[in-house]
């Protein structure tokens, strides 16, 4: 069961976003953590736990992937034979196994979980790639009534981010930056849409940035004020308000920013609205600091915009985690949010992102955010870009 050791052993290492030793920390804290769970070994099969515990990265993890970590013994990365060079690449795992294309990966994953003697695992049953029918199929494989989800194993561990990993956001909000400042500045009547993202994706790529796991957001007139909506060639015209927000990636390290534009002078309600959105913002800011409930910030928040009447325009979460990202999503809000009864503790080394918009759905969207660290007093955020709205 064991892969040709020298076939690849010349790249091992040469694309790790980190040194050995960082992997072979959060490897035994993640064995601490399925150990204490009760379990022998744990199946990861989230793109960002993967990364985490080893440096795996691809595009091509749309096929199946699994790394098994067991409580006592070397980790063994389960890939498509074709990116076999890749994973030694960006790790520096030594059991990296392939099978090739028309083989059935369940097979394989089982019978290694047999070769290893994992007799009480757990697998991350919650991800995105992983199939019903998957895991269906996988525990007939390993011949078991169910199989034991591990799912909040591993993401835990991750909400905390060592020194390296904040320098890698940093460079990420630089990016963010760049991007933003690129695209305020394509806005003009007469451009579009797609010109605008153009400048955002060339600016942030030029200044650094590798592939980001979203797209950035760029709509405008009454499409601004649907969420989440993407560019659609629309050309701007006097009037348009413009919806901004996009992440810079490093090292799989995203950090997110926003910011709302208007072609020409907004209307009183925008600017009532864009005035509530940003003293919601600072009243989050202020009320990230360590040792208090992931709820303060939104509490803060809620309580400026409910107080203003603007509730309907809000309805959401004001921030979530970040950090290491894949498709189809740029944050770690599946792992903690800013929201209303979150008693998680906010801890020096969180990084959050704290998105405060305000909509007139179907009309605009207005509102700033900003990534931010939580320090050992309070908030740092990772730009200076001004938070009010841009005239154009």
């Amino acid at each position: 069961m064991k892969p040709d050791r020298n076939e690849f052993s010349r790249l091992r290492g040469i694309e790790a976003a980190f040194p050995r030793p960082e992997f072979q920390r959060r490897q035994a804290r993640a064995r601490q953590a399925v150990e204490q769970a009760g379990h022998d070994c744990l199946v990861v099969t989230e793109p960002e736990n993967i990364f985490w515990l080893s440096g795996r990265q691809t595009a091509g993890y749309f096929a199946f992937q699994a790394l098994i970590l067991p409580v006592y013994g070397s980790p063994v990365l389960l890939v498509r034979e074709l990116e076999l060079p890749g994973a030694a690449a960006n790790t520096w795992l030594e059991e990296i196994i392939g099978y090739r294309d028309g083989d059935d990966p369940v097979e394989k994953l089982a019978s290694l979980l047999a070769a290893i003697g994992c007799s009480r695992p757990a697998m991350e049953l919650g991800s995105w790639f992983l199939s019903h029918a998957t895991v269906g199929r996988i525990i007939e494989k390993l011949g078991r009534g169910k199989l034991a989800d591990g799912s909040g194993l591993v993401g835990p561990l991750r909400l905390t981010k060592c020194g390296a990993e904040l320098d890698a956001m940093r460079s990420a909000a630089h990016y963010a930056e760049v991007g933003i400042r690129a695209g305020i500045e394509a806005c003009s009547a007469g451009n579009d849409e797609n010109a605008v993202a153009a400048a955002m994706l060339f600016a942030a790529t030029a200044a650094g940035s590798e592939a980001m796991a979203m797209e950035p957001l760029v709509s405008s007139g009454p499409r601004s004020g649907l969420p989440h909506m993407t560019w659609r060639r629309r050309r701007f015209a006097p009037g348009d308000p413009i919806f901004l927000e996009m992440a810079g990636s490093h090292h799989r390290y995203h950090a997110a920013l926003m910011r709302t534009v208007w072609i020409g002078q907004p209307p009183a309600e925008a600017v009532r609205m864009m005035d509530c959105a940003l003293r919601a913002l600072d009243a989050a800011i202020r009320a990230i600091v360590p040792g208090a409930p992931c709820s303060r910030p939104h509490e803060a928040a809620h309580a400026i915009i409910a107080e203003a009447g603007y509730e309907n325009a809000f309805r959401k979460r004001i921030g979530y985690s970040m950090g290491i990202a894949f498709a189809p999503d740029w944050g770690e809000g599946a792992i903690l949010s800013l929201f209303s009864d979150i008693s998680t503790v906010m801890e020096p080394g969180m990084v959050f992102h704290l998105p405060a918009t305000l909509r007139s759905f179907g009309n605009w969207t207005v509102g700033a955010s900003e990534t931010v660290i939580v320090t050992e007093s309070g908030a740092e955020p990772l730009s200076g870009l001004p938070r009010s709205i841009t005239i154009r």
